[in-house]
C-alpha cells in the first residue's frame, strides 16, 4: 500500500502552529504589542516627554508656587480664571527653565553667559568692581528678553577670583550706561590659562532681583549654571587685552554654546604680530646706525 501524506490542518484550523496562522510567526504571536526592548511603552513615552521639558532653576521654585497660589485663590474666591491661572504658572515656569547645555571641544573658547542678543560690542575701560586692569578690552553685551531662558553660565574653565555686587536703578538692559548706572552683580574668572575674564549680570527695566551662586575661590567648569536675573536683562562679557570678538551684534547667542572668542586663536596673532613689529624696529635701529 502506498504511504500517505498526513494532512496538514488548514490555517487557522485547530491544530495549526502559530506560524500557520496569517500575519503571525513564532517570534511575533498575533495580538502580541510590538518590541520595546521589554520596556514599558507608557513609561518609554514618559521618559521621552520628561526628557524633552527641561529643569527649572531652584531660584525660581518660589515665584512659580506664589503664582500658582495665587491663581488658586482666585479659582476658590470667584469660580473663575482656571485658564488665566494655568497659563500664568505655565509661562513662570517657562521663564525660569534651565536647559542643558554642551559646551563646544575649544579649550580656548570664551562662551556666551547667557541666551539673548549681542546688543552691543565695544571698546571700554571695565568698571571699577571688576578689579581689571584701567585699559580699554572688548566688551561684548547681551541683552536678554523676558522669552529668553535667564540662568547665566561660565563661560571658561577656571576660578572666581572676586564677586561684586553693586546697587543701583532699573534703567532698559539695552541702554550702553545700564553697564554704570543700573544694579548689578560683577565677577572676574581666572581661566586656566591665567587670564582674566570678567562678567557683570545687569538688571533691567523689570529685573528686580540678581541671583549668582559662586564666590571667590570656587572651582567652575564652563557652560554650568552660576546664576539667574529675573525678567528682562543684560549680561556683560569683558574679554582679555588683545582679545578680538567673534560674533557680531544682532547675532543671537546660546548660553554655555556660542563661543564669544577664543583665546588661543587670539594669543598667536598677538605672538606674531609682536615678532613683526620687533623685526621692523630692528630693521630701523639698523638703517639708523648706517
Amino acid at each position: 500500500m502506498a504511504a500517505t501524506t498526513p494532512a496538514t490542518p488548514p490555517p487557522g484550523a485547530p491544530g495549526a502552529g502559530p506560524h500557520d496562522r496569517p500575519g503571525t510567526s513564532a517570534l511575533h504571536p498575533a495580538g502580541a504589542p510590538p518590541a520595546t526592548g521589554g520596556e514599558n511603552p507608557v513609561l518609554h513615552a514618559a521618559k521621552l516627554v520628561r526628557e524633552a521639558v527641561p529643569p527649572l532653576h531652584p531660584g525660581g521654585r518660589p515665584v512659580i508656587a506664589a503664582v500658582a497660589a495665587a491663581a488658586g485663590a482666585v479659582r476658590l474666591l470667584t469660580g473663575r480664571g482656571t485658564g488665566v491661572g494655568l497659563l500664568a504658572t505655565a509661562a513662570t515656569a517657562a521663564f525660569f527653565r534651565e536647559p542643558r547645555r554642551v559646551p563646544p571641544p575649544r579649550p580656548g573658547a570664551v562662551l556666551a553667559p547667557a541666551d539673548g542678543t549681542v546688543a552691543l560690542i565695544s571698546e571700554v575701560v571695565p568698571p571699577a568692581e571688576l578689579d581689571l586692569p584701567r585699559e580699554p578690552v572688548t566688551r561684548v553685551s547681551v541683552f536678554l528678553s523676558v522669552l529668553d531662558v535667564h540662568v547665566q553660565r561660565i563661560p571658561m574653565h577656571g576660578r572666581i577670583r572676586s564677586v561684586e555686587y553693586r546697587p543701583g536703578a532699573f534703567l532698559s538692559a539695552d541702554l550702553d550706561k545700564a553697564s554704570e548706572d543700573n544694579e548689578r552683580n560683577a565677577l572676574v574668572l581666572e581661566t586656566q590659562t591665567g587670564h582674566l575674564v570678567g562678567v557683570v549680570q545687569i538688571a533691567g527695566l523689570l529685573a528686580r532681583r540678581i541671583r549668582c551662586d559662586v564666590k571667590p575661590g570656587d572651582e567652575v567648569a564652563a557652560g554650568e549654571t552660576y546664576g539667574l536675573i529675573r525678567f528682562g536683562s543684560r549680561v556683560d562679557t569683558y574679554l582679555p587685552p588683545g582679545v578680538a570678538p567673534e560674533v557680531s551684534v544682532g547675532q543671537r547667542t546660546i548660553g554655555g554654546e556660542t563661543v564669544l572668542a577664543d583665546l588661543a586663536v587670539v594669543k598667536d596673532a598677538v605672538v606674531k604680530d609682536a615678532v613683526v613689529k620687533d623685526a621692523v624696529v630692528k630693521d630701523a635701529v639698523e638703517k639708523d646706525r648706517t
